[in-house]
């Protein structure tokens, strides 16, 4: 415990200067104050906001944490802090010429990012594009196809989407008809809205292949069933007695098989599930919807519920620019530390 300082003196000679004694001791006094005084800690400086993604509900590290007393080269070995992703998305593990991402673990279904209410999933997200759609078909659906096919209803358009501009974002869940109609320009910007982007042709494919790097989600061979492809029936050919008419039928994903849907609910077959470990699975990848991904020619993957394509993750479609869209384009997202 230090003593308390003396009382203040007067110190100055004539004419206000110090004596040189009494400067000298001066300062040899305050030396000893300074160092009989402890050092103050300098504030910590705030975390930044971008050190994480998201909440966390998965994530990858190349190893554990270095302890508080490790030496600084055994904590700069001990790789990259983790990777955590938001809710409903997958970690990826880095790649020798890629880092480590996440990618929507479901097909995205879209919702109104002011106030989360769920758009439908049978008509695009842009309003006056979809009453035009409901309106068109509500005539045409009793002038083409058989009975059945003509008291087949269109279905509800929500009032909130019958007018003025919605700000659509995708979210990633289990248990939801994913959105169809989707352009590539829209599956964008339903991923930026999300704040997250769509995902690059590669990151997919790899995601798709899963940790054994297979070429269908669940094996090395196509296996009837497995995942929501190669289906008997065509939606168009239900409807309208032609596969290759009517493809904005907002109608199209409610046609079923007997009871089977032919556009099922996310993660509904399960055998479709892409292995990134245990509780960290990806469905749908192969089949449902087909997944735009980021071209800038237009490409979107995976293959769709009718399609007749045995290429597992290697299906890919690049033969439409990015402004076009029908009954069977969705989206998935992705998202990283660098964008």
């Amino acid at each position: 415990m230090t003593s308390p300082p003396p009382a203040p003196l007067s110190l100055k000679g004539r004419g206000g200067r110090l004596p040189f004694a009494v400067s000298s001791g001066l300062v040899l006094a305050l030396a000893l104050l300074a160092c009989d005084r402890k050092p103050q800690p300098s504030p910590e400086p705030a975390p930044s906001a971008s050190a994480a993604l998201a909440p966390a509900s998965t994530s990858v590290s190349a190893s554990a944490s270095a302890p508080a007393s490790a030496s600084a080269s055994e904590a700069a070995s001990a790789g990259p802090a983790p990777l955590l992703c938001p809710e409903g998305m997958v970690a990826i593990p880095p790649q020798p010429a890629r880092r480590a991402f996440c990618i929507d673990a479901y097909e995205a279904h879209l919702v109104d990012k002011a106030t989360g209410t769920r758009l439908s999933p049978y008509y695009p997200p842009h309003p006056r594009l979809a009453v035009r759609l409901a309106e068109r078909w509500e005539q045409e659906r009793q002038e083409a196809g058989s009975a059945r096919a003509r008291a087949t209803p269109v279905p509800p358009l929500p009032a909130f989407q019958r007018s003025g501009e919605i700000e659509f974002m995708a979210v990633s869940k289990a248990g939801e008809i994913p959105n169809g109609y989707l352009s590539g320009h829209d599956a964008e910007r339903a991923c930026k809205n999300a704040g997250k982007r769509l995902c690059r042709h590669d990151e997919w494919l790899t995601a798709c292949q899963g940790r054994q790097r297979r070429q269908f989600p669940y094996g090395e061979s196509y296996q009837a069933g497995a995942c929501n492809i190669c289906r008997a029936l065509h939606p168009a050919a239900v409807l309208h007695d032609d596969a290759s008419r009517g493809h904005l039928d907002p109608r199209l994903n409610l046609v079923k098989e007997g009871n089977d849907p032919l556009l099922r609910p996310t993660g509904a077959t399960k055998t479709c599930r892409s292995d990134w470990g245990e509780d960290q699975g990806l469905y749908d990848m192969n089949g449902n919807l087909d997944e735009w991904v980021e071209d800038e020619k237009g490409r979107f993957v995976g293959g769709f519920f009718s399609r007749w394509r045995k290429e597992g993750c290697r299906n890919s479609i690049t033969a439409h620019p990015r402004g076009y869209f029908d009954y069977s384009t969705g989206v998935r997202c992705c998202l990283s530390d660098e964008g």
